[in-house]
């Protein structure tokens, strides 16, 4: 069986739920289950290497049959095997690879040449779509409301504000209509210059200001849209949208929601508590919809 040479040919940036694509691959993962490749899908994979956004929930239609996809991940090939996920033992963009899509469904049934319809679930697509937007409004309002606690120079985020999102992040997960964002302030963020002097006590007032400044963004009901430098999956693509006197773009490969009016209320809530002795602050974001 021959491994592609090219990247899976990616639609769900642009919005996409539904698709024809030709199976270019299939091969047995050893447990009853099979890796199937395409030349192009609509379905959003999980990334081993940042796994904020899970797998988008998906149907593999060929003529009466259909195959749920039961996992799709970020897998690669150099023309001589498959690895998937933490298997991968290369970096995006090694010349000699190529970054695909593997569907993961139960059984066999579906060889190179098929051609199917891949159907995404839209109600998770955009429910999940709802929280990653959320997550990016909620990180740059949090960097807005944390600017005065640094005392050296850093990186800016795309609003021009010290990018502590972006130093701190520990770990992102994106859920339904939500996100968990979790910051370590240890050593070397404080030593970037950041103070966390009086932060607990300054907390509940720092979250009021990021619900603010949410709830202004939202009543914009501005577009967001994904540019994308092309449609192969490590292609780079950045989320946009206009704020009040501004336009972001942040590097993203995840899938968003059209516009802010889509997410109702978007909230957050801030807790901060002592991890393995290092200060940890997390961020619970919700849009209530």
């Amino acid at each position: 069986m021959t491994l592609p040479t090219e990247d899976t040919r990616v639609l769900y940036p642009s919005g996409a739920v539904d698709t024809q694509a030709t199976v270019v691959h299939s091969e047995p993962l050893g447990d009853g289950r099979f890796a199937v490749l395409l030349d192009a899908t609509c379905v959003h994979p999980v990334d081993a290497g940042w796994p904020d956004q899970g797998p988008d929930l998906a149907l593999l239609h060929h003529g009466a049959a259909f195959w749920p996809v039961d996992d799709c991940i970020v897998g690669a090939t150099d023309g001589s095997a498959l690895y998937i996920g933490a298997d991968i033992p290369v970096a995006k963009g090694t010349p000699g690879w190529a970054f695909v899509v593997v569907h993961v469904v139960d059984a066999a049934g579906l060889n190179t040449g098929d051609t199917v319809t891949v159907e995404v679930d839209e109600g998770l697509r955009d429910s999940t779509s709802a929280g990653h937007t959320s997550c990016h409004l909620a990180s740059l309002a949090l960097n807005a409301a944390l600017a005065d606690r640094w005392k050296k120079e850093v990186r800016p985020d795309a609003l021009g504000t010290p990018d502590f999102d972006g130093l701190a992040i520990d770990e992102s997960l994106i859920g339904q209509n939500a996100s968990v964002d979790t910051y370590r302030l240890g050593k070397s963020l404080r030593k970037k210059g950041f103070s966390i002097d009086g932060l607990n006590e300054a907390l509940a007032s720092i979250e009021a200001t990021v619900n603010a400044t949410l709830a202004g963004w939202i009543k914009t009901d501005a577009a967001v849209r994904i540019d994308r430098d092309g449609d192969l999956l490590t292609d780079r693509r950045y989320w946009v949208c206009e704020l009040p006197g501004a336009s972001v773009r942040i590097p993203c490969g995840g899938t968003h929601v059209t516009s802010f009016g889509t997410l109702g209320e978007v909230t957050v809530t801030l807790t901060l508590h002592d991890l393995d002795g290092t200060d940890v602050l997390t961020m619970n974001t919700s849009a209530t919809r």
